[in-house]
């Protein structure tokens, strides 16, 4: 077989076996072949590519914001050289960390353990009774846990009241210890300011509360008012009224 002699790429045979055949046009079958190997690993490689996105974005938003964040505690000029000065591998390492942190300090409900340990021991604290209402006074019932400011485990406020949280601090800060010269003591007296003034109110909250629960009284409808308002009576059953 000559160079020259047309031939089928898919049979290989050649015009001189047959020379009543008809010769058409190939189809372009290994280019579609190629596309379709081409689409599957684009296919199986998406979601991957997708999580590494995702992770990336993530990854460098929590970068930025950890570099902003110690900007704004210690200063921006001052922040902006420390971070010069460091190991670019601590700061890609350690920046990440600060909102990571901060969520997981948010996460620590630690007024619910003050407000536990106060009504255990609220009736032994006779002393505070005429500075906070219903120390020391004993209880008609006690609540059932849950039943008095439930407030449930919120993502997105733990996750917005975290990252706003140095923000707060800063201002805070600001307002009640304008004489520390140090933005970064500032920023820390600030924050521990806010913390206790937030948790103070929270556990007066919570406790006033329990209070407004536990003196709590079901009265019995009257018959004669029952059937004036309309009520429904279903034998001997009383309706319930706080």
């Amino acid at each position: 077989m000559s160079s020259n002699d047309r031939h089928c790429w898919v049979c290989f045979a050649t015009e001189k076996e047959d020379r009543a055949a008809e010769w058409v046009s190939p189809c372009r079958w290994p280019l579609v072949y190629f596309l379709q190997q081409v689409d599957r690993a684009l296919s199986r490689a998406s979601p991957f590519a997708a999580a590494g996105v995702v992770v990336g974005t993530v990854y460098w938003s929590a970068v930025t914001y950890g570099a902003v964040t110690v900007m704004q505690v210690v200063g921006h000029k001052k922040g902006l050289d420390v971070m010069e000065r460091a190991d670019p591998l601590f700061l890609l390492m350690g920046l990440p960390t600060i909102p990571v942190m901060l969520v997981l300090g948010k996460m620590i409900r630690w007024e619910d353990y003050v407000v536990r340990l106060w009504q255990r021991h609220s009736s032994k604290l006779q002393i505070f009774s005429g500075l906070v209402p219903g120390m020391g006074r004993s209880l008609p019932r006690v609540p059932a846990e849950g039943s008095y400011g439930g407030d449930h485990l919120s993502v997105s406020r733990t996750l917005c009241g975290a990252l706003i949280f140095p923000s707060i601090a800063s201002l805070v800060g600001r307002l009640l210890f304008r004489r520390v010269t140090s933005n970064l003591q500032r920023t820390i007296l600030g924050g521990i300011a806010f913390v206790v003034i937030k948790g103070v109110l929270k556990v007066y909250f919570k406790q006033q509360q329990y209070l407004i629960q536990a003196n709590r009284h079901i009265l019995n409808y009257p018959e004669a008012e029952g059937r004036a308002d309309g009520t429904v009576e279903d034998g001997d059953s009383d309706g319930g009224n706080e």
